[in-house]
């Protein structure tokens, strides 16, 4: 019960924070002021206060993508480990269903952008499925060179074999430092951040993710920015587990664990400082690149 509620309350109160670091962390480079670092905070207050606005042509497919896509992020916190705490739900091949849970999500978001019956929206949710079939394989992989080395198939075990902090200093380091980059890009594809998407863009040529978005309003809006706000949580809970070691004190560790999420998103937003985004015909070559990058990660375990 006690990493159940460390979960949500992790869950719910630091995921809108990271956006903010990653918006400061682009306004400090660029040599700006740039929003508060509570912004999504207030953004989100004000958008569960204010009332919808539907399409006549949308049907329960359009209300239902926000609403799944915001439970999602929910149900796979409690698969997932935070540092020390274990993950509340745990067995065997529940990787495979933390994998799929998200694809449940995006298969209902684009589901839902289509429903509008605009091309506009039906371009970006073709580009969304295309990139996303190239993301899978990252992560399969990745997974598979956490069960070679932990020799079990829950990510409680998968993960806490390398929280030990015993494996960075053994001839496994590589692989996992080989696995930890690639899910960084994992990262920033699937949470549509630069060099993948760029999430403050409105031009038409280069929209992904908030083309698919656009006809959301009020509350429907708000899950939707706080379920990618909980998604990136997620994504960099993935890597700081990969190499962040357990003391066996759990509130330094908590603490550390919430200062290495934080510092993810400051990396996010470094690379988003450095870095343009990619044309649109460069991208699965990216995705292919890491894809193949995880597997020389695998094949180096296997020698």
């Amino acid at each position: 019960m006690i990493n159940f509620l460390l979960h949500l309350l992790l869950l719910f109160g630091l995921s809108p924070l990271l956006p903010g670091v990653i918006a400061k962390t682009k306004a400090v480079v660029a040599g700006r002021k740039g929003p508060p670092l509570t912004q999504l905070y207030r953004d989100l207050w004000k958008l569960f206060r204010k009332d919808l606005v539907l399409s006549r042509t949308t049907t329960w497919i359009f209300r239902a993508g926000p609403l799944i896509g915001f439970a999602v992020p929910v149900l796979g916190a409690l698969l997932l480990p935070f540092g020390p705490a274990a993950a509340p739900l745990s067995f065997t091949g529940d990787f495979v269903l933390y994998v799929y849970l998200f694809g449940l999500a995006r298969f209902f978001t684009i589901l839902a952008a289509l429903d509008t019956g605009s091309s506009f929206e039906g371009m970006g949710a073709a580009r969304e499925a295309t990139f996303s079939i190239l993301v899978e394989p990252t992560i399969f992989v990745a997974f598979i060179i956490l069960v070679r080395i932990s020799g079990d198939f829950s990510l409680n075990a998968m993960f806490g074999a390398v929280g030990s902090g015993k494996l960075l200093q053994s001839p496994t380091a590589f692989s996992l430092i080989l696995t930890a980059f690639c899910l960084f890009i994992v990262l920033l594809a699937e949470n549509c951040r630069i060099p993948f998407d760029d999430p403050n863009t409105h031009l038409e040529l280069t929209m992904i993710h908030e083309v698919m978005v656009l006809d959301h309003s009020g509350p429907d809006f708000g899950l939707i920015l706080y379920g990618t706000a909980m998604k990136l949580l997620l994504s960099s809970a993935m890597v700081v587990n990969l190499l962040l070691p357990v003391s066996g004190n759990l509130l330094l560790d908590l603490t550390a664990f919430c200062g290495a999420l934080l510092l993810i998103a400051v990396a996010v937003g470094l690379v988003e400082s450095a870095m343009a985004r990619l044309r649109l015909i460069r991208v699965p070559q990216l995705l292919i690149g890491t894809t193949l990058l995880s597997f020389f990660g695998l094949i180096l375990l296997l020698r």
